[in-house]
């Protein structure tokens, strides 16, 4: 059988997880949370599975998630986003390939900047797109003159992560205006912004694109009730976009998904009633922090780690293995479980570099460190 994916197995993620469970390792390599979730979240939910909300919700979303999400949007960027540009999603990763399959049509180019994450070349691929790579620089910055060079007469769409998974880099203000630059003087080109770490942000505060009224109107913004609250598993995203791109979007999602889990989109909507959730930041510095402080006597050096739940180390000075060797003898040999840099660059560019997740409680930080520092 010929495959529209040829290029695409078994993902990293589900073979570092496999290994980690089959050597008994301690998994940093995936990126879920195993601390408990809210429990006044919890108890909605109970509450809300006895509840009439059993059958299918509206195909935009429960009007009363909408709503809040319009205010939580409001509030936090201060853009008035009416109803009828949300769209709530079955994750972020259901956004992404929604938006992608709406805008994207066979022989349009999209320009990814790697490394990426691995949902978006698959996306284009399965439209008949061509994907455009361009990889940040060491340390992860972008060479915006390498992006605005990219652009030529058939690109469609630009895909952006801020806060980037899977560096943990932030833009700064003066990346927002560089990319609003290269916006602004295409004007047939879309903006696909990925933030679904907006609300974990550290040091250098996320700038979200909401906040950039010159590019509302050409851009999909992507978010994740599943970061923010912890909740990976429920798959709960959403969109905002305007509303000649919404109604692209809608056509697409009705045929894919329809409508979202009824029972987990009323729950969400009380919930966000309840929840501050500007106070995400400073819970996930103290546990970057304390992995850090953790780690820092290991031979690992710790890169900066701005926003997201990831911390990336470059381990050249342990070992000359490429890194996805590095993380399969680090689970065999020292039971810990990481993701290597290179596979979410489309050229497997080896740097060095690997990825923790350190959205773990502390005696799972406390035990892999302990095992890190005997590297």
């Amino acid at each position: 059988m010929q495959s529209k994916l040829p290029g695409v197995g078994t993902t990293i993620f589900t073979t570092m997880s496999k290994m980690a469970m089959d050597h008994q390792a301690i998994n940093l390599a995936q990126g879920f949370p195993n601390f408990p979730v809210d429990e006044k979240l919890l108890a909605i939910l109970e509450k809300n599975t006895r509840a009439n909300v059993h059958q299918y919700a509206p195909m935009a979303g429960n009007p009363a998630l909408v709503e809040q999400i319009a205010k939580l949007t409001h509030k936090a960027y201060g853009r008035m986003a009416g109803s009828e540009e949300i769209l709530v999603t079955a994750g972020a990763t259901q956004a992404i390939f929604t938006a992608i399959q709406a805008l994207v049509f066979p022989g349009d180019e999209v320009i990814i900047i790697d490394p990426a994450y691995d949902c978006y070349a698959p996306a284009v691929e399965l439209t008949g797109g061509k994907c455009v790579h361009i990889a940040m620089e060491a340390g992860f910055t972008v060479d915006w003159n390498k992006v605005e060079a990219a652009v030529g007469p058939k690109t469609k769409l630009l895909i952006i992560n801020n806060p980037h998974n899977p560096s943990g880099k932030v833009f700064t203000a003066n990346d927002i205006e560089s990319l609003k630059q290269i916006m602004l003087k295409n004007e047939s080109l879309y903006l696909l912004s990925d933030e679904v770490y907006e609300y974990i942000s550290f040091e250098q505060k996320h700038i979200s694109i909401n906040t950039v009224p010159e590019l509302l109107e050409r851009s999909i913004l992507i978010s994740s009730f599943g970061k923010t609250f912890h909740i990976t598993g429920w798959k709960i995203g959403y969109i905002v976009a305007p509303k000649a791109i919404m109604a692209e979007l809608k056509k697409v999602h009705q045929f894919l998904v329809f409508c979202v889990n009824s029972v987990a989109q009323q729950s969400l909507a009380e919930y966000l009633t309840q929840v501050d959730v500007f106070q995400l930041g400073d819970f996930y510095k103290n546990k970057r922090d304390y992995f850090r402080t953790l780690i820092r006597d290991s031979r690992f050096n710790i890169l900066p780690s701005e926003g997201s739940y990831f911390q990336a180390v470059d381990f050249s000075g342990i070992s000359s293995q490429n890194d996805v060797e590095f993380c399969e003898n680090m689970v065999k040999e020292f039971g810990v479980a990481a993701i290597p840099m290179s596979v979410f660059y489309a050229d497997k560019l080896d740097r060095k570099v690997i990825r923790f997740c350190f959205a773990k409680d502390d005696q799972t930080l406390e035990n892999a460190a302990e095992k890190l520092c005997r590297i």
